[in-house]
């Protein structure tokens, strides 16, 4: 029997490829999962190792039907498939984003690349120029951007709710590192502690770059210039672990920024607080559903993710109803679903809905500047320093 209603098809799922994330890799099944949640996206190939019998293993384990042995092969063969990918998942280790992400930039193929952007600021830059030429999507996984609450903060802060923001301050404090794991041959600790691959930043590349982020995301503001303290606690580590930043923004704003990874008793500290002429704001990744709001001369109240109150921009990044947590996995997934909106639209040759906002380009330069920037300023006990964009 003929139905009377018009049947609108779905968009197919975008054809998704990962370079990195094989057995062992904690960060893969993340990107795995979040490229699930909504599912806009169909994992079919991979180079999850450089190593030809893991990354078969990995693909066998994972149900990935063509596995490659190379980055570059990948790119070369999928490319020229019909039914090749039409994206690519980097989850390397930092060292290896530059290079993966031309060979697949240069071959129209959409890049979603874990951060920071690269390991160094020259390559940064050349990823960049190589990126804004291809004309694809190029989508930064720094996940905080995605969650709810920090969408509510960004809209209050751009409806005017703070007034003029003068105080941005931003931690993020874990342990993980405090004493010398990367000598036991833990591998997460093994690359991200050796500066071939990590970059020269330790925490400040792992986590500073998070934090910074998030407080450019939220308050709005454009860093002006820096003064950094970065320490090795952990004796014979041969890159950051603690870092100390004041920052002064081209508004007259000013801001703290601490990152740690031997802060004992610290888990996935990452908090977040903004104060401005008319109220201030705190929010904190542990407790990621609430948003505490505080009016100057009035009672602080709390805002909870889809709960009376939040506007349009977190809703549009809600799932479930106010009570049920989401969290970590669920803003991934919103970068994700960001970034399958923009790929779908230049995929169908239509304008990208002006609501749809992820990481990118901008956000990753600006990432590896200011870790370039902290060591340089660290190396001059503190001096104010310029990031060098």
């Amino acid at each position: 029997m003929a139905t009377t209603a018009a049947h609108v098809a779905r968009p197919s799922r975008i054809r998704l490829g990962m370079v990195g994330g094989g057995r062992g890799a904690f960060i893969g099944a993340v990107h795995r999962i979040a490229a699930r949640i909504d599912d806009q996206y169909e994992l079919v190939a991979g180079a999850f190792s450089s190593d030809p019998e893991k990354a078969a293993g990995s693909a066998a384990d994972l149900g990935v039907a063509r596995s490659y042995s190379s980055f570059a092969e990948m790119a070369a063969k999928e490319a020229r498939r019909k039914d090749g990918i039409e994206a690519v998942a980097i989850v390397t280790p930092n060292h290896m984003h530059a290079p993966v992400a031309l060979q697949f930039l240069k071959r129209g193929i959409h890049v979603i690349c874990d951060k920071p952007l690269t390991a160094t600021l020259p390559e940064a830059k050349k990823l960049a120029k190589a990126a804004q030429e291809s004309g694809v999507v190029f989508a930064l996984t720094h996940n905080y951007t995605g969650y709810p609450m920090i969408r509510q903060a960004r809209e209050m802060v751009q409806a005017g709710i703070l007034g003029d923001i003068r105080l941005v301050n931003v931690e993020y404090a874990q342990d993980w590192l405090a004493e010398p794991l990367e000598n036991s041959g833990q591998k997460q600790a093994d690359w991200r502690t050796d500066p071939a691959r990590s970059g020269v930043g330790g925490s400040t590349g792992d986590i500073g770059t998070h934090a910074f982020n998030l407080a450019n995301f939220v308050s709005g503001l454009t860093l002006q210039e820096l003064s950094a303290d970065l320490q090795s606690f952990v004796p014979g580590r041969r890159v950051d672990d603690n870092g100390h930043v004041l920052m002064r923004y081209t508004s007259g704003a000013r801001g703290m920024l601490w990152c740690s990874q031997v802060a004992s008793g610290c888990e996935n500290g990452l908090k977040l607080r903004i104060y401005g002429t008319k109220a201030g704001i705190e929010w904190e990744q542990e407790n990621p559903n609430y948003l505490w709001v505080t009016p100057l001369g009035a009672p602080r109240y709390r805002l909870s993710r889809g709960g009376a109150g939040t506007g349009d921009a977190a809703a549009r990044v809600t799932r479930v109803p106010a009570g049920h947590p989401e969290g970590y996995l669920e803003g991934f997934a919103n970068i994700y679903a960001e970034a399958a909106r923009a790929i779908i639209a230049r995929r169908d040759g239509v304008a990208m809905d002006a609501a749809v906002s992820f990481p990118g380009l901008k956000e990753g330069l600006q990432g590896v500047a200011f870790v370039d920037a902290c060591v340089r300023s660290s190396g001059k006990n503190g001096a104010w320093t310029k990031l060098a964009l």
